[in-house]
Parts: C-alpha cells; structure tokens; sequence
C-alpha cells in the first residue's frame, strides 16, 4: 500500500501526455472489478443460500481478477485526476473508496486463496466482511464517479414526486432547453435571457461547481468573471481577445477546441450574440436597448423575438406570413425521379403528403456532384426545400436548381459556388432563403440578387463579401436579413490574437 500512497500524492509538474492518455482509460478499466466482484459476491450468496457446490478455486479466480482491475482502475483513475476539472472532496471521497475497494478485495482473495488463507490466523473470519465492504464500497465509489462526471443529483435529477418529497429532495430546478421565447427584445435582459441560456445548454455542463475543467465555471457572472487556471476568459469590449469565443472558433478536431468534439456545438448566431455581448463590455444587469445594436447582431436577436433595437429601430418584425408555395397544391411526384434522386444518397422528404411538396438534403451524399445534379429538374415543381450545403456541387449545378420553378429554401454552405452561378437563381420566383455562408461569393454575387423581390434571409459568413456590398444589396432590398456572422475581419483578429499568445508562450 505504500507505494499506491506516495503514487496518489499531489504531483510536482504539470501531467505528461502519456500520463493523460492512459489516464482516459479509467472509465474502461472501471467496469472490470464492478463485474468481478458483483459475481464473486453472487456466486457467494448462491453458495450460502442453496448449498450449491461452487469450486472454491473459481471464486479464487475471480478475486483475484477484482484485485487486480480494481489496483489498476485506482492507478488509470488517478492519471486521469491529474487533468483538473473535478470538485476536490468528491474526487477525494472516490479515490479512497476506490482504493478501499482494491485493498479489501486483495483482502478477501488471500483469505480466500487455498494456499494462502490457512496461513492467515482468524483468515475465515475476515473472508465474508472482505468481500461484504469491498461491494459496499464499489456501489460508493460509483456514486461518487457518477458525480463526478454527470453531477451530484444524477441519480435523482428525475425522481418523482411523491417519492421526491418523501426523500427530502429539493424541487427540481428548471432546465434550460434552448431560449425561452422573447417578447420584447428591446426590453430583455443580455446575459440572463440571452448569454446565460447559451452557457446552460453548452458549455455548465462541464464548468459547473461539481466538475470545473480547468479549474473553470460559468455558471454564475461571478465565476465567469473570475476565469479559468489560466486568466480571465472574457477580455470585456474585446471578444478577439476573449477565450471564451475564441476556443469555439477553433477547428473541431483541435484538443482546446470547445464544446469537444462529439458535443451539441454553438450555432454561427450563439457564437455571434456572445461576441456582441463581451465587445460591449459583457454587462450582467443591462438589457439590450442599452446597449449598441449593430445591423451584424439585428438577424441574431431577431431569431429570439420580436421587438425594437435601440435608437427605435425593429430587430425583428414577428413572424413573417406563410410562403405561398407551402399551401398551393402540386401534382404528385414521379416516383421513378424520387427513387433515381435517392441512389444519389439524397434523402428526399415529404414536407406535405397532401399537397406534394419535397425536402431534398444531401445531409448523408457529400459527395454529391454536377453530374448527379441532372436528376433535380425530374421534380421541378415538388421540390421546395433543397439543402446541398457541404457537397461538391459547383455554378453548373445551378444551371439545374433553376428549374425548380417552386423552390423557397436552397443551402449552398460550404460549396464551389461563385458569383457566376448566382445568375441562374434570378428567375425562382417564391425563393425566400438563401445560405451562402463559406462559397466564394463576393459583392459582384450580391448584384445578381438585388433583383429578388421575395428573397427574405441570406447567410454570408465567411465568404468574400463586403460591407459596402452588402449595404448596396439592403438599398435594393430593405427588408432583407443578411446575416455575416462574426465576418472575415474579425475572424482573422481571432486567429491574429491566437497566434501572438502562441507566440508569448
């Protein structure tokens, strides 16, 4: 046991990365004792009650199995302890019970060991309350892991009433599932109705006062004042400078990027509403007329509502009437072009049985291309909605989309498209949406556009589009939402800032 305890001791440099890779291999290791020891302690109890003939040397075995997984579930969970990130008496009361689990195991199988056990004077006597503690302890040392990662009521987040009453359990907080819809935003509160539902639902799960991965939470203004291990992560009226926005412009596969990989991600508006929020000064007991409302952030408020800018202007102006292509009935599709568009990889979806409108999305067809594209006009007038964004398709497949004569929704992010192509879209006549966020679209794009009458929101993120373009396609059509996300010139001041704390480093 010495050499376990001086190996739990507090380390003296920062963790290796071998140290770390092998410590995320805790939660496998983990479920070997739970196993061995929950069969051992079976066939015990089936030994007891029904006098069934167990070989002793099988129950051995197992024992000794449990030991041996348990001591290296202590030493794999102690390396992954070295990350930070988990509330200190937690972390502690589970790596003793974890090493309670490991020593009464090795407990149980020496006195239990043919060899071994009768050299052990009164060794019967501690056999049962051995492997007794060591289960009692697992179930303690899972509960305690459990909040570790999940938290503190993940066992009784959703026990019902009356039984939550009858337990002493405080009522259940409200979860966040998503903004709560706003009636007025002129009047809502910034960080309580806007940044903080963004916070809850991606980023408290695990900075929170149970599990504060790098040392960081953001579950209270002041926690998100006070920052992480390494310094403030909100550099108020400089979002550039913020690591709060700008580890979630980071590249997915990148180790800081967050949320991690595989997690719900922040969508270009959260990410947007936070970098309006910190540029103006990240208030917490402001609401939004008084702060600066810029034409950027008026499409990312007016997502969350309807009501007045300040200055009196409109963010958003409530729902906008119903396309007249979602009610008009259409003939049905030929079933033959549906299936020819589904060995694409398509998927095809009706958005209404009744009246024959179609969803085409290429959600599961990256590689959908030009050649393939021949195939969209064989259902010209039923496809409505048509999502080609992250595909190959480049200008000539809308030579194609122009066809589709009832088109309101076309996706194009992330594609070959260029100023070129956007010719083709002038004479879809109920086209409302358009997503060009990513394309090689630029201002002499945006001309081409002027003359759509009933185009309703464009995405432009990211591509090569000015402010002086955009504001001459708002003179054509003042009621048009563009939305530029966070734009090139701030993007590139985020990977400017990057590389100099790279470079102090």
């Amino acid at each position: 046991m010495i050499p376990l305890i001086v190996l739990l001791q507090a380390p003296s440099a920062a963790p290796s990365d071998w140290v770390l890779f092998f410590g995320r291999f805790h939660p496998l290791i983990v479920h070997l004792p739970i196993g061995f020891l929950l069969i051992a302690g079976l066939l015990e109890l089936d030994r007891v009650t029904r006098r069934q003939r167990v070989s002793s040397h099988t129950i051995t075995l197992i024992l000794f199995w449990s030991a041996v997984s348990a001591t290296m579930a202590c030493i794999f969970g102690y390396m992954l302890s070295l990350g930070g990130g988990y509330e200190e008496e937690t972390l502690n009361n589970h790596m003793w019970q974890g090493i309670g689990v490991a020593v009464f195991a090795w407990i149980a199988w020496a006195v239990k060991h043919e060899r071994i056990g009768p050299r052990i004077r009164f060794g019967p006597l501690f056999y049962f309350p051995a492997l007794g503690l060591s289960l009692l302890l697992l179930l303690a040392a899972g509960h305690e892991g459990g909040s570790l990662t999940h938290g503190s009521d993940f066992l009784t987040q959703y026990t019902p009433e009356p039984f939550r009453s009858l337990a002493g359990i405080p009522p259940r907080e409200e979860e966040v599932a998503g903004f709560e819809p706003i009636a007025d935003v002129n009047q809502a509160m910034v960080y309580q109705q806007i940044v903080h539902p963004i916070l809850k639902t991606r980023c408290v799960q695990c900075h929170n006062p149970e599990k504060s991965k790098g040392d960081l939470r953001l579950d209270t203004p002041d926690m998100i004042r006070k920052g992480s291990e390494d310094g403030p992560v909100v550099q108020p009226g400089k979002a550039d400078q913020s690591r709060l926005v700008k580890v979630c412009l980071l590249p997915e596969e990148d180790d800081h990027h967050m949320p991690p990989k595989g997690k719900t991600q922040l969508t270009e508006n959260q990410i947007a509403l936070l970098s309006w929020w910190i540029n103006e000064g990240a208030p917490f007991d402001k609401k939004v007329a008084e702060l600066k409302v810029t034409d950027a952030i008026k499409p990312a408020l007016a997502s969350l509502g309807s009501g007045s800018a300040s200055g009196g202007q409109q963010v958003a102006s409530g729902p906008a009437p119903e396309s007249p292509v979602l009610t008009m009935k259409l003939p049905a599709a030929d079933p033959k072009a549906i299936e020819e568009l589904r060995k694409t990889g398509l998927l095809v979806l009706p958005l209404s049985k009744e009246q024959n409108q179609l969803e085409v999305s290429a959600v599961n067809a990256r590689t959908f291309n030009d050649a393939q594209a021949a195939a969209l006009p064989k259902l010209n007038q039923q496809i409505v909605w048509l999502k080609l964004g992250d595909t190959e398709v480049s200008d000539a497949t809308l030579a194609q989309v122009a066809q589709l004569k009832n088109l309101q929704k076309l996706h194009l992010e992330q594609t070959k498209v260029t100023d070129n192509g956007l010719k083709n879209l002038k004479n879809l006549p109920y086209l409302e949406y358009l997503n060009l966020y990513g394309t090689g679209v630029t201002d002499a794009g945006l001309k081409e556009l002027a003359g759509m009458k009933n185009l309703k929101t464009v995405y432009l993120w990211q591509t090569k589009v000015t402010d002086e373009g955009v504001a001459e396609l708002k003179k054509a059509l003042p009621n048009l939402e563009v939305n530029m996300g966070l734009g090139e010139a701030t993007i590139a001041q985020f990977t400017k800032a990057d590389s100099a704390t790279e470079r102090t480093k």
